[in-house]
């Protein structure tokens, strides 16, 4: 293998791939990036046999071959070398040469022979999606899906494609997000997977960087394919069937609360400090003399009581929520007012943007008063 291309073009590239990879001790490859020369490019793929990412930018290939390389000790190296070019060569011993005019050097890999096959997406069915709209909605779901593996179908997002709309859901039992966005293309099938929260993470990073203004969604019985350009991320799917959540949204509430959300999330930031020992319980009551109160009880390090100038609809109504959930999705709520519903102090609180076809609600299940 000898090739030459871009140094921004392979740092580029590293970047992408190097997200796939999750340190591994039992098979020393999985850290390493699969480099392969062919035609007039340069492929790279990592994998931790969950996650799969492909890349690929252009080269001048003189000879065509594979190898695999350490991805931290490669990428830290490309990131730091200040020269427009960079020759790569395959030398005995599975060394790769990495040489600019400026500097040269030697990273040992591991047989290519060794690197786990990714295999094909067989395509079935396809969706194209906005990037920043796809962006917005895993920004607004993927932080409240569950971090405990013991019940698998929950460490994942939910993607619910029903004719013109795509519904992402991410839930722990404890609060739910739910955000619907309205497709480019209808589609005649109706697809329901559970991707895991970690990829979707990752996929939300890889977007949120991406100047593409589209995004396919490639979802077979037991793998998803996203791609951005150039870039492939391929995922398994998460097995099981994802809990009956419509269930658990309130239809109708007692007290509807219209607060701003710069100054409601100050308020609650300020009352949590006192929560903490409190397992984060702060009491919300909203009265419709066009006040919200949050306070907690006194701890060891003392209380806090705070009132806030709210537009209150309906009956007086009191809530104990858990302030970091509620904190939580106040960084994404795109608008600057948000409207607060409780039914009563045993049912779930809806928090919604005070914005029509955002699309978006978020539900946190009440704590004891």
């Amino acid at each position: 293998m000898k090739l030459i291309c871009a140094q921004s073009d392979l740092d580029r590239a590293l970047t992408i791939v190097s997200k796939a990879i999750t340190p591994n001790t039992t098979l020393p490859v999985l850290n390493n990036i699969l480099l392969k020369a062919e035609g007039k490019s340069l492929h790279f793929s990592s994998t931790n046999l969950e996650v799969a990412i492909q890349y690929f930018i252009p080269a001048e290939v003189k000879i065509e071959g594979s190898i695999t390389v350490p991805a931290k000790l490669l990428s830290s190296y490309v990131s730091l070398l200040k020269d427009d070019k960079v020759e790569i060569s395959l030398v005995e011993g599975d060394t790769i040469i990495l040489a600019s005019p400026s500097s040269q050097t030697k990273i040992k890999g591991i047989n290519a022979h060794e690197f786990p096959v990714i295999p094909k997406f067989e395509k079935e069915n396809t969706l194209k999606i906005d990037t920043s709209e796809l962006d917005l909605a895993i920004a607004q779901t993927v932080f409240a899906a569950s971090t405990n593996t013991s019940r698998p179908v929950l460490s994942g997002v939910f993607f619910d494609v029903n004719k013109d709309t795509l519904k992402l859901v991410a839930t722990d039992s404890y609060r739910l997000a739910e955000k619907t966005i309205k497709l480019k293309e209808g589609t005649n099938v109706t697809i329901q997977c559970i991707v895991p929260a970690k990829t979707v993470a990752e996929l939300g990073k890889l977007l949120s960087r991406s100047e593409e203004k589209e995004v396919e969604i490639n979802i077979s019985k037991n793998q998803v394919l996203f791609v951005i350009g150039d870039i492939q991320l391929m995922s398994r799917l998460i097995e099981g069937k994802f809990p009956p959540y419509e269930k658990i949204i309130p239809k109708s509430t007692k007290t509807k609360t219209e607060v701003l959300v710069d100054d409601f999330a100050n308020v609650v930031r300020r009352v949590s400090l006192f929560a903490r020992e409190n397992n984060n319980s702060i009491k919300v009551s909203a009265t419709n003399d066009g006040k919200l109160s949050i306070s907690t009880d006194e701890t060891k390090v003392g209380e806090e009581k705070a009132e806030l100038n709210a537009k209150v609809q309906g009956e007086n109504n009191k809530i104990a929520l858990n302030a970091q959930y509620l904190l939580d999705v106040l960084n994404y709520i795109q608008s600057d007012s948000l409207l607060l519903e409780i039914d009563d102090k045993l049912s779930p609180a809806v928090v919604q943007p005070l914005k029509d076809g955002s699309g978006y609600v978020y539900i946190i299940m009440p704590l004891k008063i």
